[in-house]
């Protein structure tokens, strides 16, 4: 029993001394009982396991991608969510060595997953499993400090009124970039506005099977979106179905075009609308067992 009392007081002073509103009620912090997945600093120990689907699992074992790569960085680290699959940290080491070697410039990446995955509490629906991440599509920036990339802005290459790219921000670098992250055959998709699905159908030349890859989706006009498919080592991982056939530069392409425009600035202060919670499957309440450590672990880099 005295121990008991001590492993849960331990607990609450280190949740009390991280500040983090939204715990009403301390035993939500105990040893042993679930919290809100973004409270959790560290990852769950244990082999890697991609768990569940992309908008509804989580994340066992995620490894942190390094702040600092051959041909990347990664933005805006102060969100704690630069965790993956190690076939993720895999594919961001390749694809920031291709886009290095090809002088395309210095690739940013943003969201990937929290420590240990599962629903996010202000932004993506998706990013649950550790085998998404979104990249921006600036290349224009240098290598920058730590300290001085959290409040960097991502620029749309989307003219909202026109439906047409910015061709000021719009360069050949682009189009290459998407191509190289589509190649690696472990992606399963690629989300970007239908604006630019557009364009990349208007200027690829006779080898278009990586465009069937790149699918048009709401948003997505600041950066793209890059899905792997599920690892071999992940049978709980729920995959999607496989894209169609052909390079979908058709129809269905020209019906997305007009609600291609993209979202409207919120107002400082303006709360996004609360997303309900999804389902997650029954291994992920061992995903989220806290510990003390858990919970107060440091940024690993």
């Amino acid at each position: 029993m005295r121990a008991m009392v001590r492993n849960t007081v331990t607990a609450l002073v280190v949740v009390a001394s991280l500040g983090m509103p939204g715990l009403a009620k301390p035993a939500a912090a105990e040893p042993g009982r679930a919290v809100a997945w973004h409270l959790l600093r560290l990852p769950s120990p244990g082999p890697a396991q991609a768990i569940g689907g992309y908008a509804a699992g989580c994340l066992a074992g995620g490894v942190a991608l390094p702040l600092d790569g051959i041909g990347y960085q990664v933005i805006r680290p102060g969100r704690h969510r630069y965790f993956g699959h190690p076939a993720l940290l895999s594919y961001l080491d390749g694809l920031g060595r291709r886009v290095q070697a090809a002088g395309l410039g210095l690739i940013n990446i943003g969201d990937m997953a929290q420590p240990r995955g599962g629903p996010m509490n202000t932004g993506h629906a998706s990013h649950q499993i550790g085998l998404d991440v979104d990249i921006w599509l600036r290349l224009d920036l240098p290598r920058l400090p730590r300290t001085s990339r959290d409040n960097l802005k991502e620029i749309s290459v989307v003219n909202g009124d026109t439906l047409d790219l910015v061709r000021s921000l719009w360069t050949p670098a682009q189009f290459t970039l998407i191509r190289l992250a589509a190649e690696d055959p472990r992606v399963s998709r690629i989300f970007v506005n239908p604006v630019i699905k557009l364009e990349l159908c208007r200027s690829t030349g006779a080898d278009r099977d990586w465009l069937r890859l790149i699918r048009p989706w709401y948003g997505h006009d600041d950066h793209f979106h890059v899905r792997l498919s599920c690892p071999a080592d992940s049978p709980s991982c729920t995959s999607q179905p496989p894209v169609p056939p052909g390079d979908g530069c058709d129809t269905e392409l020209m019906s997305w075009l007009p609600e291609a425009r993209p979202p409207a600035p919120k107002k400082a202060g303006t709360p996004s609308p609360p997303r309900p919670n999804p389902t997650l499957p029954a291994a992920c309440q061992n995903v989220n067992l806290t510990t003390a450590a858990g919970l107060a672990g440091a940024n690993p880099w």
